[in-house]
């Protein structure tokens, strides 16, 4: 052999060496699941399907703020229940995993057994049967969340359509006093005595309940869309006066016309949009309690917005309740710089504020002359565009032209300050959806 052959023979071996390599190593890689979360190892659960490496990116599907501490609830919490949550997908996805919260716990909460399902129709606590999925925490099929805390579960493959209902359960042995909740969910969820987690049927459901317990968020590997809106908000935001299982807060007519606008060709961006609203929630002032109840939307922007997962813009309504729930005379100038450090929090991790004007609530039992002065003085500094990014004129679109102190009567729930499903789907038609384009300005 010569010498120029060796250098090729040695040459060739050193190639194929290499390939291997590179083949084992993509092996591992792929055995390593995805980017963002905490994947399930291969330990053997009956009705897991560990989630893959795969394409698309992680957005909010669906998302709830905690609220407060269930009242009745301080001893027992929900020992020996099945918790058969039902939330609404805003956006479908491969792989999903969800956010459960002992925000107002005051003991550990240990869940012993969880799933996840996609219903087998609207507003039903029966499952279809193929979708039904053990999850797992850490690889693990229980979890126990520390008093104050949340636990977020590993990604379970599992194909979420756009725009179905899913069923999260959840099961507690044993009592972990209070349980966080989410009251006003609009939307009917089930309870089953003893251990029906994996249950596909709706037979052992007979509770039904109108609240969300222990999920506060349910996420989604999409091929469907790149982001998540976060809209942040009071009782007009969470939709109390929608229709219970219909999807009518504003909020779900705005993520609809977006992904149609985008279907139809728009060009614009490919987001989800989730719902952080509370009822009766303020800019400046917290609830009672430790932690407080209905926190203020300075204390808890970090947890229910930021946080959010693959948040791109932030739309904020809120302000209302500072007015109408001020012992005194609501201060304007203390409002609006509360909604701008919001603003700032949002503009350092470089995301886009959309703000709403307040809307009117003449003929509503706290109106005052004095407190309408509050509201058109808040109203002036948001058109001014001394606050946010860019204004959406919730006001103008919903208020009577011939008496613009209130509601125009068929967007009118009849409380004289909650809108209507007729009037919650204006808000979302005036949005101009081209102002979730781009990010946050520097300074305003």
């Amino acid at each position: 052999m010569t010498k120029r052959h060796g250098y090729a023979l040695l040459s060739a071996l050193v190639a194929l060496v290499v390939a291997l390599s590179a083949a084992i190593c993509v092996g591992f890689a792929a055995d390593e699941g995805t980017s963002s979360g905490t994947v399930a190892d291969d330990r053997p659960h009956h009705g897991t399907a560990v989630a893959p490496a795969s394409t698309g990116t992680w957005v909010g599907a669906w998302s709830t703020s905690p609220a407060g501490a269930e009242p009745g609830t301080e001893t027992n919490g929900m020992a020996g229940r099945s918790v058969r949550n039902v939330v609404h997908a805003g956006t479908g996805g491969t792989s999903a995993r969800v956010t459960l919260s002992n925000l107002y716990g005051q003991s550990p909460l240990t869940i012993t057994h969880a799933t996840i399902a996609v219903a087998a129709g609207d507003n039903t606590a029966e499952a279809a049967a193929e979708t039904m999925r053990r999850l797992t925490f850490g690889g693990s099929t229980s979890v126990v969340i520390p008093a104050g805390g949340q636990t977020v579960s590993d990604a379970v493959r599992v194909t979420i359509p756009l725009g179905t209902d899913v069923l999260v359960t959840t099961y507690s042995p044993t009592p972990s006093g209070p349980v966080t909740y989410h009251p006003h969910a609009q939307q009917v969820s089930y309870i089953a005595a003893g251990d029906r987690t994996e249950d596909t049927t709706a037979a052992g459901y007979t509770e039904q309940t109108p609240y969300w317990r222990y999920l506060t968020a349910l996420d989604v590997l999409s091929n469907e869309s790149d982001g998540t809106v976060v809209a942040l908000g009071d009782s007009i935001t969470d939709g109390i006066t929608s229709t219970v299982g219909a999807n009518h807060r504003w909020t779900d007519v705005l993520g609809e016309r977006l992904r149609t606008a985008v279907e139809g060709g728009a060009d614009l961006p490919r987001y989800s949009v989730v719902n952080q609203g509370i009822s009766g929630n303020q800019v400046l002032a917290d609830g009672l309690g430790r932690p407080a109840d209905n926190q203020s939307g300075l204390g808890r922007f970090g947890r229910d917005v930021l946080s959010r997962t693959n948040v791109k813009v932030v739309v904020i309504d809120l302000g209302v309740n500072d007015i109408l729930r001020n012992p005194k005379l609501a201060d304007p100038a203390k409002v609006t710089a509360g909604l701008r450090t919001l603003v700032r929090q949002a503009h350092a991790r470089g995301l886009r504020v959309v703000g709403a004007t307040l809307m009117p609530f003449g003929g509503h039992r706290g109106y005052t002359p004095a407190r309408e002065a509050v509201r058109e003085q808040i109203n002036a500094e948001i058109r001014a565009g001394r606050v946010y990014d860019a204004v959406v004129d919730f006001d103008k679109a919903l208020r009577d032209p011939y008496d613009p102190r209130r509601l125009r009567s068929d967007y009118d729930s009849g409380d004289h300050l909650h809108p209507s499903d007729q009037g919650f789907r204006k808000m979302a038609e005036v949005f101009d959806l081209r102002e979730l384009k781009g990010a946050g300005q520097a300074e305003l």
